[in-house]
């Protein structure tokens, strides 16, 4: 009797010529963002994870849940991804990972762009972090000096900085101690403008008007990411040529920015989940920092201040928005 091809085939290529369907992946995707803000952000992700053979639709699924500048959210997110068990969640920065730890020590967790992890309590290290936690940082101490003197370059006389941050913020912290040494030998001296809550914001803005401050630098965190549009209107209305640490800022009207390049972190984040879903455990895969930087400048706001963008910044840039 003649055999079928099946047959004749070891068991698995078998079930393989099948028409089985692949096994599906569920990831959770936890931001603090809007869809609309992080649409470009998760399409970088959805990129890295094509190039790995990770398709939605095919042999992935992915849960959105999106806080919309609410970090008070988050913990229920979380908490609702893990009820739908999930594979893997998939946490943007800080708050986000903040809150998916608390969630759940079983389900595997990539973090995209948070601050520093170890001072956060989120790892032990970055080289072990252990746990049921792994992913990228954002962390690089000399990004601070580095906005210091673009400020001054663009600036030459800058002699007061205010600086935005929240004192409560672990990363906030870090990046306030980072700030002193370059500020000094700058000669630029650094006003605290400390912001704890959002409702706080108008009156600590206004004191940067009030002491004179000649321009303003605003650390990143979730205070401040959700609102972006009135700290930039609020700079430009009072001529404060301003900085930030990513290109959204400038998006929204903001003078400057550098940083991390978020693109190609979110990106290079699809490679953890797919070694965790190879199997993988993600305590023991270390924590990568950033290899791609962007300078962003808004030239329209450079108009509105009255600034001309010295050519060795412009020709720094890596977009200029006009």
């Amino acid at each position: 009797m003649a055999l079928g091809v099946a047959t004749l085939l070891p068991r698995h290529l078998a079930a393989r010529s099948s028409d089985a369907p692949a096994t599906v992946r569920r990831v959770g995707l936890l931001s603090l963002f809007s869809a609309a803000e992080a649409a470009a952000w998760h399409k970088a992700f959805h990129q890295g994870l094509r190039d790995l053979g990770w398709v939605e639709g095919r042999n992935l699924r992915v849960d959105y849940r999106y806080s919309e500048g609410h970090d008070e959210r988050l913990p229920g997110l979380a908490v609702e991804l893990v009820r739908l068990k999930v594979d893997l969640i998939v946490a943007s920065s800080t708050p986000e990972a903040l809150a998916a730890v608390r969630a759940t020590r079983e389900i595997p967790i990539v973090m995209v762009v948070p601050g520093d992890p170890v001072a956060t309590g989120l790892v032990k290290s970055l080289a072990h972090p252990g746990g049921n936690i792994t992913g990228l940082t954002t962390m690089s101490p000399q990004l601070a000096g580095k906005r210091l003197e673009l400020l001054k370059e663009i600036v030459p006389g800058l002699s007061r900085v205010a600086v935005l941050w929240n004192p409560e913020s672990a990363v906030g912290v870090e990046q306030w101690k980072e700030s002193q040494l370059p500020a000094r030998q700058l000669g630029i001296r650094l006003q605290s403008l400390e912001l704890r809550h959002r409702d706080e914001l108008d009156k600590v803005l206004e004191e940067a008007i009030r002491t004179r401050a000649g321009a303003l630098v605003a650390f990143a965190g979730s205070t401040v990411t959700s609102n972006l549009k009135r700290i930039a209107d609020f700079a430009v209305r009072n001529r404060l040529p301003s900085i930030f640490q990513y290109s959204y800022y400038t998006d929204a009207g903001g003078l400057a920015a550098y940083g991390p390049d978020r693109l190609d972190l979110y990106r290079r984040a699809a490679g953890y989940v797919d070694r965790i879903f190879k199997g993988a455990r993600p305590g023991n895969l270390p924590i990568e920092q950033p290899t791609k930087f962007e300078l962003v400048v808004n030239l329209k706001t450079a108009k509105a201040l009255g600034l001309t963008i010295p050519p060795v910044v412009m020709l720094r840039a890596d977009r200029v928005i006009e």
